[in-house]
């Protein structure tokens, strides 16, 4: 055992100094500390740098202005309480992002930025691997909503209720073609291939990833929020 840690040691040490002496350098999407970057690959690391974007406004925006104007149009929203008990911070309007929204919507920035990771990297590829073609819009339900988790009177706060979750519905194809969660969720063919895979897709990239399959109240969409340890059911 202590030839172990001694060893560790010896390494920990080697790496330390190799990287302060610059004789070698870690990948800026597998290095902890370096900005994240939309177009970069998703690591490992990615969850934590998505994290640390959620008390840091600044890293955040930083973050979308890496993303070019043609594939992202928002507009910063000053904080405000637009109900009484649901404050909302660093938040901004999505208008489109890749895809166009069947509406804008408020989210907060983190959120906004793991939406653009997911569709750029797990949406798009599952639609052209599947479909042969990107989706190019996007039908929810909304994301602010001042409320408790499921509506109830007690209990703690929604992701919606501070603009951190969205709930998605539908994709639309570039032929047209219109893919609903509610009709597609089950089919055995490539509508319901592309769901499942959607939706898997947006784990690690989302806190929270809810489906038909966890309860009746989502038959109808995916609800990714920002906040949660990885639930993806």
């Amino acid at each position: 055992m202590r030839t172990l840690l001694l060893g560790l040691v010896i390494i920990g040490l080697l790496v330390g100094i190799g990287l302060d002496k610059g004789w070698w350098s870690i990948p800026p999407a597998w290095n902890p500390w370096a900005p994240l970057r939309v177009a970069a690959p998703v690591t490992p690391v990615t969850r934590w740098k998505l994290a640390r974007l959620e008390d840091d406004p600044q890293a955040c925006r930083a973050v979308l202005a890496t993303v070019p104007d043609a594939q992202l149009r928002y507009s910063v929203l000053a904080d405000h309480t637009p109900v009484a008990g649901c404050p909302l911070t660093d938040v901004l309007r999505l208008h489109r992002a890749g895809v166009a929204f069947d509406r804008s919507f408020i989210a907060r920035c983190p959120l906004a930025v793991s939406w653009l990771l997911y569709e750029r990297h797990r949406l798009q590829p599952v639609a052209r691997e599947v479909f042969g073609q990107p989706v190019v819009a996007v039908e929810h339900f909304g994301s602010f909503a001042c409320r408790n988790i499921y509506a109830r009177e007690q209990g703690r706060r929604s992701d919606h209720a501070a603009a951190a979750a969205l709930d998605v519905a539908a994709f639309r194809l570039a032929d047209g073609r219109r893919v609903s969660v509610r009709r597609d969720w089950g089919d055995d063919g490539p509508a319901g291939r592309f769901l499942r895979r959607a939706q898997r897709g947006a784990c690690g990239l989302f806190g929270t990833v809810l489906g038909p399959d966890y309860n009746a109240a989502h038959a109808d969409h995916f609800h990714l929020g920002r906040r949660g340890t990885g639930i993806c059911r």
